[in-house]
């Protein structure tokens, strides 16, 4: 049965630690996993006897050592210092992209709506729908040529409508402002 977690925290923690120093972790690290072994041990739900405590907390400890290596293997960490923070690049895009992308969404939408229905539905089908053109010329029973035709027409509007707007917008911000 485990006896009082404090007596035995004081009466082999300071052993568990050496162990985890002795294979290689650092002193913070050993403290760590010290605390982790025990925690373990807590945890556990099967009865332990006074002898075979000592050979539980040395498996655990190696056990959790070797996860801890393991997991350097597969995700090495690396330390940056922190006056080298500002040097990693921010995922996330600025505003001026969200606000870029989300006016070249509204021309892609507005160029669809201009098309006849037949052309944007065979563009969004080989588009949005991942059909390829023979799949687009059965759903809508056309032609294979006449449906790549289509496609391509549409392709060719939302580029053109996607340029006129980027012409536009460099346009629009080169001039200069009317102080």
């Amino acid at each position: 049965m485990i006896a009082n977690p404090q007596t035995l925290y004081q009466r082999h923690a300071a052993e568990i630690n050496s162990y985890l120093r002795r294979c290689g972790h650092s002193r913070d690290d050993a403290e760590d996993l010290t605390q982790e072994v025990f925690t373990r041990l807590l945890g556990t739900a099967r009865p332990l006897h006074r002898h075979h405590l000592r050979a539980y907390l040395y498996t655990v400890a190696r056990n959790l050592s070797t996860d801890v290596y393991r997991r350097q293997q597969i995700a090495p960490v690396s330390y940056v210092p922190q006056e080298h923070y500002c040097d990693v690049p921010d995922p996330t895009p600025s505003l001026y992209r969200v606000v870029f992308g989300r006016q070249q969404l509204m021309t892609v939408e507005k160029a669809l709506t201009a098309l006849p229905a037949n052309t944007r539905h065979a563009f969004e089908l080989y588009h949005f729908s991942d059909l390829t053109i023979a799949e687009v010329a059965a759903k809508l029973n056309l032609s294979i040529s006449r449906a790549w035709l289509l496609v391509k027409r549409a392709n060719l509007h939302v580029h053109a409508s996607l340029h006129k707007s980027a012409v536009g917008h460099n346009e629009r911000n080169s001039q200069p402002s009317p102080l």
